[in-house]
């Protein structure tokens, strides 16, 4: 990892402007270097200020940070609180008739919910579930379609001390199985069916596959909340209608008042095992991470109107759907649907409706909208916009020119957030106020965040080399351990090699001269190419900013000769090219890429689809290219791919 070369180079910078950093909640580099210095010289009571300033406590905490049980840490441990209390009651005094959530479903129709109208419905919601005998540390799982009613659910669960697993709408049963299986799940709630692109989804159907596969007997009862006209099967004394469930319950429900260490969800996340991990989160810790990060990266203002487009099934859902942006009394746009739906300006349409100030998305989303319309934004009136984000991958130079010319018209700073299930908010991003943007980049770590790049001895690198991206102190949203299985979080996350004392992220990085951290890719998705080790992302972002390229992925396969060769999976903006275009374009791109950063970084192979293999979120299957590149026999649950007929595509060579 010592020799892992950095290959991408950038210079371009953007600042903000001047009436931005006026305005700005964090303004200018000197404000945010105040902070970082506060943080270093006075680290615990830093959080802990932030702590008393950031969250309703019914009872206050006296000790900031407990670390006897290392690398089992505690904050603020001594303190009570309620999330959904701090997400909704404390707004009502002054905001109660403040626009909380604007749904907008599948099919255009908009609904807008109060802080007031929210509040009561989740304690009715709460108030059902308690009438189940659903009580405080009992595990519910949530399986639901991007609906209010999926945010009313969490909050209902966080109110009454209930430990959520939201699983994401379009895993299969077999997947739900597991996590109902190693929650020890009570409960279910889920729809009947969901909406997405016009069509329907079989939630309910899935859940019964699911709950009829061994392993689920800790399940009692299944609540589903009727999204459309369709039927589902009934299991009698198990099931209930949401609507049934919420009849004739009271609109006020005194929270459960929780220790600030009490489990607030546990959200499951791929591992290098393929068994999924319970990534547990507290309540106190995970609060303050998100609600302070939302305040700080999206410079959030009270007349804001903030657009997260991630799904609930995912940390981003949780951190900035859910919890951060209620905790802060804002304004947000739930959307139901998918960017391409009814047509590839659906995303600017809702801009213009809504007047959205803060938009975050995946660069996913942006590079396919670019592929399918990168003039569509013209054509629609997105003034309103004032700040832009990404998250979940690194985002390639041009799509973030793109993005920021395009979308933001210029004058838009954004925020490329580097962060993980894991660490439950936003890690190193600009504080837009203060921090000069460059493509590509996630900039700087939040104040309070003590990272570093280092070698296999836990060694920091120079500028310039690539390494080990590691957190170098706890933080209060630190995930607090593995559900069920304590030894595996250890050996995962504070390994022996560092002497248990780092975080280790699991991601490869680079700092340049100016300290600006550069992601390079899982430290799996790194390739050892004729002996110089290559971040996956970097030739991807080559790759992209050829004209005639929407999307790219990138891969190793062995080589005789060089280790590992490089297999790129490549979508065009055009059509999929066949034949003698194909083998043309092809070798325009190998010599695009060796004029751009080298010949080392090369792909030897080169194979065209219409689009990637990716789940239903979004997420490129990595793991399935690798076994394409390699001629393996495709093995692996393709039960969640959004588009699984490209996989023959993809395993035709040029």
């Amino acid at each position: 990892m010592s020799t892992l070369e950095s290959i991408l180079k950038e210079t371009r910078s953007f600042p903000p402007s001047d009436e931005f950093r006026r305005k700005a909640t964090v303004s200018g580099m000197e404000a945010y270097n105040t902070l970082c210095e506060e943080a270093d010289d006075h680290y615990l009571s830093f959080w802990g200020d932030l702590a008393r300033e950031m969250i309703s406590w019914k009872k206050p905490f006296s000790r900031v940070f407990d670390d006897s049980n290392a690398p089992f840490f505690k904050w603020f441990d001594d303190g009570v609180l309620n999330v959904s209390h701090n997400c909704i009651d404390r707004h009502l005094p002054l905001n109660a008739n403040k626009i909380a959530l604007i749904f907008e479903a599948d099919g255009g129709e908009v609904t807008r919910l109060t802080y007031a109208e929210l509040y009561h419905r989740v304690c009715q919601f709460a108030n059902g579930l308690k009438s189940l005998g659903i009580q405080k540390g009992d595990r519910v799982v949530i399986y639901m379609p991007m609906v209010v009613e999926a945010i009313v659910a969490m909050q209902a669960c966080a109110r009454i001390g209930a430990i959520h697993s939201v699983v994401f709408g379009g895993f299969s049963a077999g997947a739900v199985r597991d996590r109902i299986q190693d929650a020890g799940a009570v409960a279910v709630i889920t729809a009947n069916e969901g909406l997405r692109g016009g069509k329907t989804v079989p939630l309910k159907a899935t859940v019964d596959e699911a709950l009829a596969l061994e392993g689920c007997d800790s399940v009692k009862n299944v609540i589903v909340y009727q999204r459309t006209n369709g039927g589902a099967h009934w299991v009698e004394g198990r099931d209930i209608w949401w609507h049934k469930l919420t009849e004739g319950q009271s609109e006020h429900c005194e929270p459960e008042w929780m220790n600030a260490e009490d489990p607030l969800f546990i959200l499951y996340t791929s591992g290098s095992t393929g068994k999924p991990k319970g990534i547990q989160h507290s309540s106190a810790g995970y609060l303050l991470g998100a609600a302070n990060s939302f305040r700080w990266v999206f410079d959030y203002k009270p007349n804001d109107v903030f657009w997260c487009t991630a799904d609930v099934g995912w940390i981003t859902g949780h951190s900035y759907v859910c919890y951060g942006p209620l905790a802060n009394g804002a304004t947000q746009v739930i959307f139901e649907g998918v960017p391409t739906y009814p047509d590839a300006s659906r995303f600017w349409s809702m801009i213009e409706k809504h007047k959205v100030t803060t938009f975050y998305t995946a660069p996913t989303a942006i590079r396919s909208l670019i592929k399918l319309g990168a003039d569509l934004p013209k054509q629609y009136d997105l003034s309103s916009l004032r700040l832009l984000g990404t998250v979940g991958e690194p985002i390639n130079p041009e799509a973030w020119m793109w993005y920021y010319e395009v979308v933001g018209g210029g004058r838009c700073p954004i925020v490329d957030t580097w962060w993980q299930t894991e660490t439950g908010s936003a890690m190193i991003a600009p504080l837009p106020g203060a921090v000069a943007t460059k493509p590509g980049s996630c900039t700087l770590p939040l104040p309070g965040v003590i990272a570093d790049i280092v070698d296999e001895s836990g060694a920091p690198v120079e500028p310039g080399r690539g390494g080990f991206l590691v957190i170098k102190k706890p933080f209060p949203s630190l995930v607090r351990t593995i559900w069920g299985d304590a030894d595996r979080f250890k050996k995962t996350y504070f390994p022996e090699e560092f002497n248990g004392q780092y975080y280790l992220a699991g991601d490869s990085a680079n700092r340049d001269e100016n300290g600006y951290f550069w992601i390079m890719g899982r430290i799996d998705d790194v390739l050892n190419v004729s002996g110089h080790r290559l971040g996956t992302m970097e030739i991807e972002s080559a790759l992209v900013a050829n004209p005639l390229v929407a999307e790219a992925a990138v891969v190793g396969k062995p080589h005789d000769v060089k280790g590992e060769a490089v297999v790129a999976f490549v979508v065009l903006k055009g059509n999929r090219p066949e034949g003698d275009d194909a083998k043309k374009i092809a070798t325009e791109l190998k010599n695009w890429v060796a004029h751009e950063i080298g010949k080392i970084a090369q792909p030897d192979d080169i194979r065209f689809g219409e689009n990637l293999p990716k789940t239903r979120s979004g997420k490129i299957m990595r793991r399935l290219l690798r076994s394409i590149a390699k001629g393996e026999e495709i093995s692996q649950d393709v039960s969640t791919l959004e588009n699984p007929h490209i996989l023959s595509q993809l395993q035709q060579g040029v």
